[in-house]
């Protein structure tokens, strides 16, 4: 696996060096359309609907349409919004793990250590299961703010984006609403029919017997000459692998604590290094943050920059 991020877990003073890769990938077999007389590939053209011409990609803006009217927004109208770009996940709050709702999961993550000692990364896979927490966290990914659960999987931490409140949709049926009538002996039945199907959840005995087949398809068609000659080349440049820095990791968490004792007046001293055979592979921070970061970055209405000029354009007909 490649890494697609590299940072840190930070909370207090607390800094775990971690690298980031995808967890999940599609298995679906990529196909293209073709021409079926000659098996010539089928390209798509973008073309101006008010006068028909070809248009290079670098002439393409975006727009919003409302329905009445579009607003064009420009690569330098992108470019003014703020862009996040911080190495850190950081930790908003801990919470107990089954207040996480499945539906709010987006994409998960895997993290590992990427520091001299794994020490703090492990402390703080045991410190989450053991207190059955899962840790809250801010990041900033492909240049947006994402909310996100730290939690354990198997041994290693996983990161899984999630979806922000407005992105749920409220699950309101009139069709509930109405009282059903349920016997006894109906609901016995019932639960007769989930005890007779009911086993260990093992993911290895389903299968995606489409693309199967699928593939099964395909590999015969090759076989049998049914081809066409392509030539294709793919290549991936190796990732330059960096260490982190060897930090005193009891002085960080010692620190930590008593700074959210002895209150936001107090600045805790600035913690020493210590030597190889320490090995905690944590990180300091030199001050406590005195304010939170406002989740409120998903919106561009909130400390954003007007865009550059807004033009009105006319939408043709049909």
């Amino acid at each position: 696996m490649r890494a697609v991020w590299k940072g840190a877990v930070t909370f207090g003073l607390v800094n775990v060096p971690v690298k980031l890769y995808s967890a999940t990938e599609d298995h679906d077999v990529s196909l293209h359309q073709v021409h079926d007389k000659d098996g010539g590939r089928i390209r798509y053209q973008r073309v101006c609907e008010i006068d028909g011409e070809v248009v290079p990609y670098q002439h393409i803006d975006k727009a919003y349409d409302d329905g009445e009217r579009t607003v064009i927004i420009t690569d330098q109208d992108l470019k003014a919004l703020p862009a996040e770009r911080s190495r850190e996940i950081e930790v908003v709050e801990f919470v107990p793990t089954e207040q996480v709702d499945p539906i709010r999961f987006d994409k998960s993550y895997y993290l590992e250590p990427d520091s001299a000692s794994n020490k703090a990364y492990v402390l703080l896979r045991e410190a989450l299961e053991s207190t059955e927490r899962t840790a809250i966290v801010r990041m900033a990914l492909r240049q947006k703010t994402r909310l996100a659960a730290l939690r354990v999987f198997g041994d290693v931490l996983m990161v899984q984006t999630l979806l922000w409140n407005d992105e749920v949709r409220e699950a309101k049926f009139p069709s509930l609403d109405e009282k059903a009538r349920i016997s006894d002996k109906e609901l016995e039945l019932s639960k007769q029919l989930i005890e007779s199907l009911s086993g260990d959840f093992d993911p290895e005995q389903f299968v995606d017997e489409y693309q199967q087949e699928l593939r099964t398809l395909i590999k015969a068609k090759l076989e049998q000459g049914d081809a066409i000659d392509t030539a294709a080349t793919f290549g991936e440049q190796p990732e330059k692998e960096e260490g982190g820095e060897v930090i005193d990791l009891m002085e960080a968490l010692r620190q930590s604590i008593a700074a959210k004792r002895g209150g936001s007046d107090e600045k805790p001293a600035k913690a020493s290094k210590s030597t190889a055979k320490s090995g905690s592979g944590a990180a300091a921070k030199p001050a406590a943050k005195s304010t939170a970061k406002s989740p409120a970055k998903k919106t561009a209405s909130d400390g954003a920059a007007k865009p550059a000029a807004r033009r009105k354009t006319t939408k043709k007909a049909g």
